[in-house]
């Protein structure tokens, strides 16, 4: 039987005026120290589009998508909840302590423009 994938998306925000040393946090040690969790095998950044279809305002300006591969979830949630604000997953006072975060996993096969 295949290993259960999930993603894992967080969506954050910079505190005001603290965009460049949030991002440098977050994409120079916060996304290896996710990265060393068992079972996460790959992460991405996103920053919200100039264009959207909707109209403003925004809650959220930047996302990171995380790729799961575990077939105990649990494995990967605990040492989220237990690392984080620790020596092996320290916080930035850059990043708004407003988030929100979910897990998903798939219902249906990947499907692709023909």
């Amino acid at each position: 039987m295949p290993t259960q994938k999930h993603v894992f998306i967080v969506y954050t925000n910079a505190v005001e005026g603290r965009d460049d040393e949030y991002n440098d946090w977050y994409d120079n040690r916060h996304l290896k120290d996710v990265l060393s969790i068992p079972g996460v095998v790959a992460a991405q950044r996103f920053a919200l589009s100039d264009k959207q279809r909707l109209d403003p305002p925004f809650p959220w300006k930047y996302a990171a998508i995380y790729e799961i591969e575990t077939d105990d979830l649990d494995k990967v949630i605990t040492p989220l909840k237990e690392w984080i604000g620790t020596q092996m997953m320290p916080r930035s006072d850059a990043m708004d302590p407003h988030r929100e975060a979910y897990f998903f996993h798939p219902i249906t096969e990947r499907v692709e423009r023909s």
